[in-house]
């Protein structure tokens, strides 16, 4: 089922931790679209709830080195 997530992330400065992000959260298996906006300091996700679930999409954010604050679907 496709859903969408919207994750307020911190730590986030400059267009290498947009790459970052976008790279390790756009590896996971059933994730459709990532978009990064450091102005707002969050990700919004575009993912299949089949095949990932928003737990793991934080975690991949928080590998990199970045603290998810907060989840709104």
């Amino acid at each position: 089922m496709k859903e969408q997530v919207h994750l307020q992330v911190s730590g986030m400065s400059c267009q290498h931790c947009v790459k970052a992000v976008e790279d390790s959260v756009g590896a996971l298996s059933g994730v459709e679209k990532v978009d990064v906006s450091l102005e707002q300091g969050a990700v919004d996700v575009t993912y299949d709830s089949g095949n990932v679930d928003v737990a793991e999409i934080a975690s991949a954010i928080e590998d990199q080195g970045y603290d998810v604050a907060a989840l709104s679907e």
